[in-house]
């Protein structure tokens, strides 16, 4: 969805950074500005600054800087239109909708969301009222109090088929309305009612906070147990986690996000003190769900009940975890004891207990080499090939190249240190152990090449603009070249239209002192199109043909892995994949050569590219 500048400043303007921060941050004046301890990262010396007459904060600890826009999507992990549509919310302001369709959606939405909210407050005033007396007896026996029903806004539904129905269905929310919301049944023939009936009620928020669905358990012998909304126009249960509107400023704030299997494991671990527990909604973690997760925090602990089924749940997020893989981003696991979920685990041992199991979490690695070698004896050669292909299947599946290539390493060091060199493989890169590729990690990115590139959108920041979803793809080995580029990106969108001059301003520390390096004599000698004389025009065309080589870089190692797995398995489909590689690698060369051959570039630096590639 598009914004417009427009809008954007407006919220700006409306609501204040000092105000916003502050709810966050203990701010002291210091002159024209306020400052307080970064909430990005730890320190005791305050290094955070926030200027309300410019409109940006900045900590010279971190690097981190932006608008409020920027400071709510830090703080809070929501996406860009989400912290609009939150800062928006606060200033009275409708987000604008730039296609009648869009315009419609919204509106249906609002309507779904209202009347999901009227039956929220029904089940609410249900369960504090008569017929909920043994609703609030089943609550109270789990440990759940008053105060802790009201943060979740808990709720009954009444055992009668039309209760909700007639407290909420009226002139502006019809009974078809009711039905698209989930909230009542149509039958096959017969009057709609109720969905849920007999039921103590948990409200299902998204990431907003909004009521989108509802999870009812019963309070007898009746099935299910547990029933959830259907899906809905608002609700998709593989995309929402419960707890995740309440847990996601506690989870940024301690860096972790504790991942159980219900709601009332929630809500005691809330009660708890663990403000950062989620669950997903009866069925196992997807990839939306690792996503919301992975925007929470860097490394997610599971922790599941601590039986089979428990141990199961695990394996299969273990799994599906696997392929998304990314430096820095991974899974850890909890073990309960035996025949416990936390809420049971709080009950008998304390907060105590519940640490006790923290502090012993597993990373991922580990859990998968108990996967496939738990209770299984390696004491044949066809053994030891087996674990060794099972596990190169298994890691080949990892996208990034570089965390693909740690599991490789990894594994094999782990098969000759558990079984030895007698089945493991001699200690070197040879056919008896997993074949990895010799020498260093493979680089994503040639190192110069990128450096070249960032000369030259220093040199014309309207470029950045231009190149923007490009440079966002780019696979920057480099740390301090990265952490450069995302600041780049973030000033020129946070303030369209610098210049040179305009764009090294918003630069310190670490990030002008590069930009610096860059800027040197040495880059454009060899790169005449990140000069200082060089036209914008040419300096696109450096940009773009760079770019390319920089995209054919990643298909040469998508080739180097492809031709390994083929090496080690030459199954269809490992054959298939390497003949569609080589087949794209083949065509982005001639279309190079192509461009290169029609179009007069800036320099002779062209070439260097292709040999760095």
């Amino acid at each position: 969805m598009a914004i417009a500048p427009d809008f954007l400043d407006e919220i700006r303007t409306r609501v204040g950074l000092g105000d916003v921060i502050a709810r966050h941050v203990s701010l002291k004046r210091a002159g024209r500005e306020l400052t307080g301890l970064c909430p990005f990262h730890n320190e005791k010396t305050p290094s955070f600054t926030v200027s309300e007459e410019k409109g940006f904060f900045h900590c010279f600890g971190c690097g981190a800087h932006g608008d409020v826009i920027g400071f709510v999507m830090r703080q809070e992990g929501l996406s860009f239109p989400e912290a609009v549509e939150r800062l928006a919310g606060e200033a009275g302001l409708e987000v604008p909708r730039s296609t009648p369709e869009e315009r419609e959606a919204a509106k249906r939405a609002a309507t779904l969301h209202e009347v999901m909210e009227r039956a929220c407050r029904f089940f609410e005033d249900e369960l504090k009222g008569p017929r909920g007396a043994d609703a609030r007896s089943y609550l109270a026996g789990r440990g759940i109090d008053e105060e802790t029903r009201a943060r979740f806004r808990l709720g009954y539904a009444p055992d009668t088929r039309t209760a909700l129905r007639n407290a909420v269905m009226d002139g502006a929310h019809p009974e078809a309305l009711l039905v698209e919301a989930g909230l009542l049944v149509r039958p096959e023939s017969g009057t709609p009612y109720d969905r849920f009936r007999g039921r103590v009620i948990f409200p299902i928020a998204d990431r907003r906070g909004r009521v989108i669905a509802f999870g009812g358990r019963t309070l007898g012998d009746g099935t299910p147990k547990y029933l959830n909304s259907p899906e809905t126009p608002l609700f998709n249960k593989s995309r929402v986690l419960y707890g995740m509107a309440t847990a996601r400023e506690a989870a940024h704030r301690n860096a972790r996000v504790i991942v159980t299997e219900g709601y009332t494991d929630v809500i005691a671990l809330n009660r708890a003190g663990y403000a950062e527990a989620v669950a997903p909604l009866g069925t196992a973690l997807t990839e939306s769900h690792l996503h919301a997760l992975w925007r929470m925090a860097p490394e997610p602990i599971l922790c599941f009940d601590g039986d089979a089924a428990g141990k199961r749940a695990a394996y299969r997020a273990a799994e599906r975890a696997v392929p998304l893989l990314e430096p820095g981003r991974s899974l850890r696991f909890v073990t309960l004891p035996a025949g416990q979920d936390p809420d049971s685990l709080l009950a008998e041992g304390g907060v105590a207990a519940v640490e006790s199991c923290l502090e012993s979490r597993r990373d991922l690695f580990d859990l998968i080499w108990e996967m496939y070698t738990e209770g299984r004896r390696f004491d044949t050669p066809e053994r030891v090939a087996g674990l060794k292909q099972t596990m190169e299947r298994l890691v080949y599946r990892i996208d990034n190249r570089e965390v693909q290539y740690q599991y490789l390493t990894h594994f094999r060091q782990r098969i000759l240190r558990r079984l030895g060199p007698r089945w493991g493989g001699r200690a070197r890169n040879d056919t008896d152990g997993i074949r990895i590729p010799s020498g260093t990690p493979p680089e994503a990115l040639p190192r110069s090449t990128v450096r070249y590139v960032l000369a030259t959108l220093l040199r014309h920041p309207p470029l950045i603009e231009e190149f923007c979803e490009r440079l966002a793809d780019l696979d920057v080995e480099d740390g301090p070249v990265r952490g450069l580029l995302e600041n780049m990106l973030a000033h020129v969108h946070e303030a369209p239209g610098l210049d040179e001059e305009g764009l090294k301003s918003h630069l310190s520390g670490a990030d002008a002192e590069l930009a610096e390096s860059l800027l040197g004599a040495d880059t454009y000698a060899q790169w005449r199109f990140a000069g200082p004389d060089a036209t914008i025009g040419s300096a696109r065309k450096g940009v773009s043909h760079a770019l390319d080589g920089l995209g054919s870089a990643g298909v040469k190692a998508d080739l180097a892995a492809a031709e390994m797995a083929l090496a080690n398995d030459p199954s269809p489909a490992n054959v298939e994949r390497f003949t569609r590689l080589k087949t794209a690698q083949l065509e982005r060369l001639e279309g190079e050569d192509g461009l290169l051959a029609d179009e007069p570039g800036p320099g002779p630096a062209f070439g260097q590219l292709r040999r760095q590639s």
